[in-house]
């Protein structure tokens, strides 16, 4: 994505409902309360399902995605994830 683009001109990439994994890990960056700075919310490959999705800056989508393993709702961008469906 351009830095001029605005995410949020096309329609979401995950609906509610949709099985995702991180394609990277996932650390506090100081947003999500009641954890340190720092620690690992989400890990490389996890899996969890978009629970709800709203915007940042009139220009993001913003994923919340509920991993199952750690049991926390964490607030992920489109780039930070990816689809985990099984294609038939």
């Amino acid at each position: 994505m351009r830095p001029d683009e605005v995410e949020i001109d096309d329609q979401p990439l995950y609906e509610i409902g949709h099985k995702v994994k991180t394609r990277r890990l996932i650390r506090n960056d100081g947003t999500f309360p009641g954890q340190d700075i720092g620690v690992t919310l989400a890990k490389k490959g996890d899996t969890g399902y978009v629970v709800s999705i709203g915007t940042f800056l009139q220009t993001y989508y913003i994923y919340a995605v509920h991993f199952m393993q750690s049991g926390f709702v964490v607030g992920c961008r489109s780039k930070e994830l990816e689809s985990a469906e099984e294609v038939l």
